[in-house]
């Protein structure tokens, strides 16, 4: 075959894929399916394998990756990047292959691309798409049925960035792990975003030497392989509560959105986004007016109660999750599945310290609310079960209520808050 022929023909199967997935994800949008988010990046993979790497050629590319925090940090920068330019980006969280090829057909025409993508897929997207930049979030179990043990992903991540030293890293020097995966980056940036978890970063992942936690710093007992020692970097960007320190000096942060997490969030992402050519005044207004995170914690109506909803799928994500809970409230809901997505294994729930939530009124809810339930009672927590999430916000007292929910719990509960309350104005 020609090169002229090759060449004609792999446009004609580029266009074909763009073609049909814009119909299946329309289709799916005016049948009630979906957002479409997915199905159009299956079609346009199933009729051209290089779908991906054809659409992101040529574009600047961000990916953010790390097991809590991806879709936060992702929107941040996104708004940040997209104060210089048009931005594709995939802000309703599909974050492996399908969900990414969808946003950039979405974004097609953007001038930058901005993603977060699932741990594991972060190595073969890299390759595809050649990012620019690589932010480098925090390491904690997650999904153990799907993933596995956590160096398994840190060793991943590590080859990821070996392969591309031309990628500026972005990664928080407060967690071991992603440390480790930075460690040897010839273009590296250290964000002190902060490590609310340690229980997963007891030892290093080169060595499997003791790590010893002494405030703020960490540093491993035994020396790597070839002799250096391995502890904490220090940090050129580092937040707190009195703000945000950058190499040019300390700053305001006034977040919209709550928690210290969401802190070093924000900090990763306007280190990113400077690194990505935005100016930083720009970077940080960004971050701030960031509100919503696809639902998480906004505040819902429904019959005489502010429903607050908080989202958290981890050990780590529900320790921070817990502390922003208000105590103040009228009623608290903790709603749990353990479907596919969530992962069904739920031995995590052992994991997390739940608090004593003072005179608050505590139901537990979810397809696996009776486990919660149990690790309630063991923690001392009064509670009621009451299995589906809608009712147990019912059962709660007027007034405003918390709503701590997992993965597929919170997704299917927005769907049946928006239509309980559709008509409600």
């Amino acid at each position: 075959m020609s090169p002229d022929l090759s060449s004609a023909l792999r446009t004609l199967r580029s266009s074909a894929a763009t073609a049909a997935a814009t119909l299946a994800t329309t289709a799916s949008r005016l049948t009630g399916r979906g957002a479409g988010g997915m199905i159009g990046g299956l079609v346009a993979q199933a009729i051209d394998p290089n779908v991906m790497r054809n659409l992101g050629a040529g574009r600047p590319t961000a990916l953010v990756t790390g097991t809590n925090g991806k879709s936060t940090t992702t929107r941040m920068l996104a708004a940040a990047v997209r104060r210089t330019g048009t931005v594709a980006t995939n802000s309703g969280g599909d974050n492996m292959d399908a969900g990414i090829v969808s946003a950039l057909l979405a974004g097609k025409d953007a001038d930058s691309v901005v993603l977060e993508v699932d741990e594991l897929h972060v190595p073969s997207v890299a390759d595809r798409l050649n990012p620019q930049v690589l932010v480098l979030l925090n390491l904690t179990r997650d999904q153990l049925d799907r993933v596995g043990e956590i160096n398994k992903i840190e060793r991943a991540l590590r080859s990821c960035v070996e392969a591309h030293p031309d990628m500026l890293v972005v990664a928080n020097c407060d967690d071991v792990l992603m440390t480790s995966v930075a460690y040897d980056a010839p273009h590296v940036v250290w964000v002190s975003a902060g490590a609310g978890w340690v229980g997963d970063a007891t030892s290093c992942p080169r060595t499997g030497g003791h790590i010893v936690h002494d405030g703020a710093d960490w540093y491993a007992v035994k020396p790597l392989p070839d002799g250096r020692p391995f502890r904490r970097p220090e940090p050129t960007w580092a937040v707190s509560e009195e703000g945000l320190t950058t190499p040019d000096g300390r700053r305001d942060l006034s977040l919209t959105l709550p928690g210290r997490a969401n802190r070093g969030n924000a900090a990763q992402a306007i280190a990113a986004a400077t690194g990505m050519g935005v100016p930083l005044d720009e970077a940080v207004a960004a971050a701030e007016g960031v509100d919503n995170v696809a639902g998480r914690y906004s505040t819902v109506h429904l019959e005489g109660r502010d429903v607050h909803l908080l989202l958290a799928k981890n050990p780590a994500g529900w320790q921070e999750a817990l502390s922003m809970v208000d105590r103040t409230a009228d009623g608290l809901v903790i709603a749990v599945n353990g479907q596919v997505a969530d992962g069904e294994d739920l031995s995590w729930l052992w994991d997390v310290r739940f608090e004593d939530f003072g005179s608050l009124s505590v139901k537990a809810a979810g397809e696996r609310g009776t486990d919660l339930a149990v690790r309630l009672l063991y923690a001392g927590i009064h509670h009621d079960l009451t299995p589906d999430p809608l009712d147990a916000i019912r059962a709660c007292p007027p007034g405003r209520v918390e709503v701590l929910a997992n993965y597929t719990a919170f997704r299917d509960l927005n769907k049946a808050l928006r239509a309980a309350t559709k008509g409600d104005k």
